[in-house]
């Protein structure tokens, strides 16, 4: 017995063999995906009658194929709710309730006061690392959170990496540990770049890091506890939630609107919770790409003068933004802010360069644990950056992209509209925020059948609530063939 779901023409064939059934199949498939991450625990399994007719096989071969992946203990079935993967915490089950719904209360009892408890978020940003790196595919990924590598292929990363290598300066940077801060010549440009957008940062308050994850680790690790209370952008990047999650930290979502986030919420947490921190992308937020009003930032700084709140700002895309955008860091002089960046996303991601920018009577604690984490960066590296900064590539490089990104972005825009999406915000920056009209945790399971990995909402939420909105990249989505394919998977759906 043959059967086949079709895609766009492209058939995905379970075929029925002595030595394997299609249920077998089916199962097999189901647990490929758990197992390298791209189903991330918590997620739902299709209904049996939607997985029955998306995959064109009778409903009783799904239910046998759930029920083996029950007996194998990679799903769990919820009474009246379905098939859910199974989450690597267990606490998060509770008398019968799905996590979504569990931390969606919790969320609630956050903001109402004292049943305040927990929140515990399943690690499901790893889903989409894990599916940024799978292999077996050449095709663009609407989901993926960086440039593509042709974009940011150039001549001068090589000539920099010979040029601080050149002579007995290899020898040096190998054999012998870097600067405990970071390479002081980057430092310098570094603090000149802050200068430019009006943050007076010296070298002296600057850190160099393994990326701008890092840097946010290193914060975190420094000024907080298990238990502590962090206020987050909701929605907000996935990874932040996960990593604050995994460290024990309880996570207070903010709504963040197209002027800042929420500062009445904030008001509320602060006056319930005494958090400690708030992590915010004040210039191109990642999923929408708000930028910060001037009002909201003067009346977030007082509320975090007046409660003690240290605020970490990530300015990750610095390099795609006006140097006009109203920063947080720039409006409080690094009083309360500690300012993060890092060139990844706009440069060289292998060499995993980054920084913060910190308030003078927090600089030693946070180089302290640096040093407990990494010792020090490369040398080498953070040299070759350096000297690109200082000739000028880095910022005409940082052009060339905009430019280029300009041109996709009005491409993907179309395209996006044509197949009947909206934009829940205004396109900017590298990424956009779509309302496809359908609930995105189904239709990313469907996609990954035609080979395309998507950033459903729920992904950028606390509380993985589904929804109808994905995070599109403008880079990757400017083939009218994935549309097509989002089209006839959306009518199935």
């Amino acid at each position: 017995m043959t059967t086949q779901h079709k895609v766009n023409g492209k058939a995905h064939m379970l075929v029925k063999t002595p030595t394997q059934s299609l249920s077998a199949q089916l199962a097999a498939r189901f647990a490929e995906r758990i197992a390298t991450g791209l189903l991330a625990p918590g997620a739902r399994l299709p209904s049996v009658r939607q997985c029955a007719q998306q995959q064109g096989v009778s409903p009783s071969t799904v239910v046998a194929a759930y029920d083996q992946l029950l007996a194998q203990g990679l799903v769990e079935a919820h009474r009246h709710r379905g098939f859910y993967i199974r989450n690597r915490s267990p606490a998060l089950m509770d008398q019968g309730q799905t996590a979504p719904e569990k931390v969606e209360n919790s969320a609630l009892n956050n903001i109402l006061g004292p049943g305040f408890a927990a929140q515990h978020v399943p690690v499901n940003a790893t889903a989409l690392i894990r599916g940024m790196f799978h292999g077996g595919s050449a095709t663009a990924q609407p989901g993926l959170g960086a440039f593509p590598p042709d974009w940011l292929e150039n001549s001068y990363l090589a000539a920099a990496i010979r040029r601080v290598t050149s002579g007995p300066q290899l020898k040096s940077f190998s054999l012998q540990y870097g600067e405990p801060a970071g390479d002081s010549g980057l430092r310098q440009a570094l603090s000149a770049r802050l200068n430019t957008l009006a943050i007076p940062a010296t070298a002296r308050q600057i850190i160099t890091t393994v990326g701008a994850t890092h840097a946010l680790d290193i914060v975190s690790r420094t000024l907080l506890r298990a238990g502590d209370c962090v206020m987050v952008e909701e929605p907000g990047w996935a990874i932040e939630f996960a990593r604050l999650d995994a460290l024990g930290m309880r996570i207070l979502p903010v709504p963040r609107g197209p002027d800042g986030p929420d500062l009445a919420v904030m008001a509320r947490y602060c006056e319930l919770h005494q958090p400690k921190l708030f992590v915010s992308v004040s210039v191109l937020h990642n999923p929408t790409g708000y930028c910060l009003s001037p009002g909201s930032a003067h009346r977030l700084l007082q509320l975090a003068n007046t409660h003690n709140i240290v605020i970490v700002e990530d300015d990750t895309y610095s390099h795609l933004a006006p140097e006009h955008a109203t920063r947080l860091s720039a409006l409080d002089g690094l009083q309360r802010t500690i300012y993060v960046s890092g060139f990844s996303k706009i440069l060289a991601p292998g060499w995993r360069i980054g920084f913060l920018a910190a308030p003078t009577y927090l600089y030693e604690r946070l180089l302290d644990t640096k040093l407990l984490a990494t010792l020090t960066t490369p040398a080498l590296l953070e040299k070759a950056l350096a000297w690109c900064i200082d000739q000028g590539q880095l910022r005409r490089h940082a052009q060339q992209v905009r430019s280029r990104l300009d041109q996709a972005r009005g491409r993907s825009v179309t395209l996006a509209l044509a197949a009947g999406c909206s934009f829940a915000a205004p396109p900017s920056g590298l990424f956009g925020w779509v309302d496809t009209g359908v609930d995105t945790d189904a239709l990313a399971q469907r996609m990954l059948d035609a080979g395309y990995l998507l950033a459903p909402g729920s992904l950028f939420h606390a509380s993985r609530a589904p929804g109808t909105l994905m995070r599109i990249n403008f880079c990757t989505t400017q083939d009218a063939a994935f549309w097509q394919v989002f089209r006839d998977v959306r009518a199935s759906l």
